[in-house]
């Protein structure tokens, strides 16, 4: 059922025996609750240590703090855990992933713009450092989901592109880099595949549309890539294949489908029998939609167990899921087959890499480790790196905008266009201490220009300035907003040149809609525009009629610093390749 001497363990017989004997000794209680991650709720060594003496863990994951403060955790949790436990972070864009003052290096797409492997590989080894020194040990990551739906959100800015070869290139060279550090597993997501649908499976069905043939050739060849190399773990999405089910099973409906997750189709033959796959698999979050949509949770907790998937990603309540999962496998719905196999997988991982050798303070290292690893210079600078050679010039219509100059067009106007506010980053923000007092994309682009001799601003709108009015007290007219038209040669009389620079991260632009205000960017014939999105790289759907367009992928100071200087140098300075098609398949966004 299992082959521990083969990838991604390689035990030998001392070690395959200390998984079989410790097998054999656990009770009912503890081997249901190796089969679960939780996700932790707080940090003292009372509530610690109750989930790993209550509950017997496999796994736990946590939300964002301070490398200390998770490091501090982590030693609580593996002194309570009577078989060492699972800690898992989701290092998609580096260290910050890991802790909250970690090493940022990139997203998964600006990598793919730079088209270079040594940056993914550069995350992983970040990545697997930070990890290690925190005392967590598996990488929720990388994120090996390809972006054929420009629509797509959930994965828009976190897979790598829309290409399975450099969506395989570039898995394997963050899992080569993450491997590099001892001790630290990668989990590959989400099998068998995002991209395809727009909906997010946090709240929907999520479709992967190939058939067996079509699939293999694409995300098959991205998993198999990884398996061969070594992949310890896979996290399974709630992700539906109807047209590889019709295939298998001409009489199944749309009533009987279930997500991979459910689905022993996917997370058995196909996985472990088509691709050879001998590592462990989790299932990803179980409060997604996509997956308890399909039946009663205490029905759904060992349809996937039985399904194929090892582990169980997040308790909704503890007590009734692992009453739900402990049920199931006293009353035999979960097979002392199947428990066996999925215990021999999650504790021969753990055994693959010494766990079971190795006292608290191995496990979790020193706070010197972790000073070094947060505080390592060469970590920081590699997200300058990336900056520089990700910038993409996607569409360059009007010949000669670039390079900028003052002498050319001193006056510029910036137009800084948003998405719709999202509550929830703005709560993320303030708890991690971000958001009061850091500038804008818009006032860093500025505040640059201004240094290299240009006269910039920034575009107030009519709508703008209504609520300025307001806020101090006075009795706008909403003539300002409904007529406030200008004649086009006071406009071009103003200015030299527009930015039109795009800063949301989800959804569409949220224009002001004024008639005759500068929000969306009628003029483009009237005066030289360029389009830059510092966030979601797909802002050609909602502004086609720019010319010159340009993405960034994020607004961090470096990457503003990189802006500026390749404005200014020319078109050879935008060294990204478009990783998505920004084009986003509309014929006129090419006009």
């Amino acid at each position: 059922m299992v082959n521990l001497k083969a990838k991604p363990y390689c035990l030998n017989d001392a070690d395959i025996a200390w998984v079989e004997n410790t097998i054999a000794g656990m009770t009912a209680e503890e081997k249901v609750g190796q089969l679960f991650w939780q996700l932790t709720a707080g940090n003292s060594e009372e509530y610690l240590k109750e989930l790993m003496e209550k509950y017997h863990l496999g796994g736990c994951r946590y939300n964002g703090m301070p490398g200390q403060m998770v490091l501090n955790q982590n030693r609580i949790l593996q002194k309570h855990a009577k078989i060492p436990v699972f800690i898992a972070c989701n290092p998609e864009q580096g260290g910050n992933g890991v802790c909250t003052d970690g090493t940022f290096v990139s997203s998964q797409v600006k990598i793919g713009a730079t088209g270079k492997t040594e940056y993914a590989n550069a995350m992983g080894r970040v990545s697997g450092a930070q990890i290690k020194a925190t005392g967590c040990n598996m990488a929720f990551a990388p994120v090996v989901d390809i972006t054929y739906n420009w629509e797509c959100e959930e994965v828009l800015s976190r897979a790598y592109g829309n290409d399975h070869n450099l969506v395989a290139d570039m898995g394997k060279a963050f899992m080569d880099g993450l491997h590099e550090t001892e001790g630290v597993y990668c989990c590959a997501k989400h099998f068998p595949g995002n991209g395809q649908d727009y909906r997010d499976a946090h709240v929907s069905n999520n479709v992967n549309h190939f058939g067996h043939d079509d699939w293999m050739a694409t995300y098959g060849h991205v998993y198999k890539t990884l398996i061969d190399n070594g992949l310890d773990a896979i996290m399974g999405g709630h992700i539906i294949m109807p047209e590889y089910m019709a295939e298998k099973n001409s009489d199944i409906t749309a009533d009987t489908i279930m997500p991979a997750t459910l689905c022993k189709e996917i997370m058995t033959d196909l996985l472990r029998e088509e691709l050879g796959f001998n590592g462990m698999v989790v299932t990803d979050a179980s409060h997604m939609v996509g997956m308890t949509n399909r039946m009663k949770r205490k029905d759904m907790l060992p349809a996937a167990i039985n399904a194929g998937c090892d582990m169980f990603l997040f308790f909704n309540d503890p007590d009734e899921d692992y009453g739900f999962m402990l049920d199931a496998y006293k009353n035999g719905i979960i097979s002392e087959e199947r428990m066996v196999e999925a215990l021999t997988r999650i504790l021969g991982l753990k055994a693959a890499k010494g766990m079971h050798k190795k006292n608290v303070d191995e496990l979790c290292g020193t706070d010197e480790e972790l000073t070094e690893a947060l505080q390592n210079t060469e970590f920081k600078s590699i997200a300058s790196c990336i900056s520089k050679d990700c910038l993409t010039l996607v569409k360059y219509k009007d010949e000669g905008v670039l390079p900028l100059s003052p002498d050319k067009t001193k006056r510029i106007m910036i137009v800084h266009i948003k998405g719709a506010p999202n509550p929830l980053m703005a709560l993320a923000a303030m708890a991690m201490g971000g958001g009061a007092g850091q500038k804008t994309p818009a006032e860093k682009l500025r505040d640059r220009l201004i240094e290299k001799g240009f006269d910039a601003h920034i575009y107030v709108s009519p709508l703008e300035k209504i609520q300025q009015m307001m806020a101090a007290g006075e009795k706008p007219s909403l003539n300002m907003y409904f007529a406030g038209k200008h004649a086009i040669a006071d406009f071009t009389a103003e200015n030299d040149l527009v930015i039109s620079l795009f800063d949301v991260a989800n959804g569409h632009p949220s224009f002001g809609l004024s008639k005759g205000g500068g929000e969306i960017p009628w003029y483009v014939h009237e005066l030289p525009v360029v389009g830059i999105s510092v966030n979601k790289p797909t802002m050609l759907a909602d502004a086609p009629m720019l010319r010159t367009y340009i993405n960034t992928y994020d607004a961090n100071d470096d990457t503003m610093d990189a802006l500026v200087e390749a404005l200014v140098s020319g078109t050879d300075a935008f060294k990204g390749s478009d990783p998505i098609d920004s084009y986003c398949g509309m014929f006129d966004t090419h006009m």
